[in-house]
């Protein structure tokens, strides 16, 4: 394993595991570097309306960066451990993430698009929303929000790229257009994409972003880093075994890693 830069710790509510359980799980499956990246505190949303379990505290943030700065200090020579941020973007929100992210010295920050106006459209619990909206128009917006994240300056990388598909809700007849624009784009702004194993776990049944994505992707230059996505010690790594084997596929020679916000090229040997 070369590198795993997007896991989850007991912190965001809605994982197990301290940090330090992660770092070990990832020396003993041959991690080389491992991303600790646990979700942003939420900023657009009143507490009363913040879904229960949905991402840490405000308040808890210092602390998540301290214990990691000091794990990263601590196993330095076993595993290069870096300080990380899954971010949430929110139209109208970019400057208060900014100024949030600014006060910590992150190895790097994982932009995500979760959101469509308060609605969760990664949460399981709460899939009753595609009752009531038409999978085309959801489709539209979520990429429109993922091109502005990308536009934004404010992430060294996109999280999982297409997870509006997690739950099988994929409008066919627009899908490619929405791939097509939403990959020019990213190319235009220079910022990484994320390959994230998870998808292989949920009901699509496939990584996020898909292989045609990474084709396109590919064909662009577009720079990738990996993440298994791991909500518990024993996923750390999870399916990464698969998406470097689809990398080599798709002709990738090179993923990248992150310190201080800048990044590099790991060979894929």
């Amino acid at each position: 394993m070369l590198v795993d830069y997007h896991t989850h710790h007991v912190r965001c509510g809605h994982a197990v595991g301290d940090l330090e359980e992660y770092i070990q799980a990832a020396i003993e499956k041959g991690v080389q570097e491992l991303g600790l990246s646990d979700h942003q505190p939420i900023l657009h949303l009143p507490p009363e309306q913040i879904f229960p379990g949905s991402a840490m505290p405000l308040e808890e943030l210092p602390a998540y960066v301290k214990e990691a700065l000091a794990l990263q200090a601590k196993y330095a020579g076993q595993i290069d451990v870096k300080v990380g941020l899954e971010a949430d973007w929110i139209e109208g929100y970019g400057e208060t993430v900014r100024d949030l992210l600014a006060q910590y010295p992150f190895d790097y920050v994982i932009g995500s698009v979760h959101f469509l106006s308060g609605w969760d459209i990664t949460n399981s619990a709460e899939l009753a929303g595609w009752d009531t909206r038409d999978a085309g128009e959801v489709c539209t917006e979520y990429f429109r929000q993922v091109r502005l994240a990308a536009q934004s300056g404010l992430f060294d990388t996109l999280g999982h790229l297409d997870v509006i598909k997690r739950f099988g809700h994929v409008p066919t007849a627009l899908y490619e257009h929405l791939l097509e624009e939403t990959v020019l784009l990213v190319r235009d702004a220079g910022v990484c994409v994320e390959v994230n194993a998870s998808g292989l776990r949920y009901p699509c049944a496939e990584q996020f972003p898909s292989r045609r994505l990474l084709e396109m992707m590919n064909s662009h230059d577009i720079p990738l880093t990996v993440g298994s996505d791991a909500h518990q010690p024993k996923f750390v790594a999870e399916g990464l075994d698969t998406v470097y084997d689809l990398l080599r596929e798709v002709g990738y020679t090179h993923i990248h890693g992150f310190t201080a916000r800048k990044r590099y090229e790991i060979a894929l040997t």
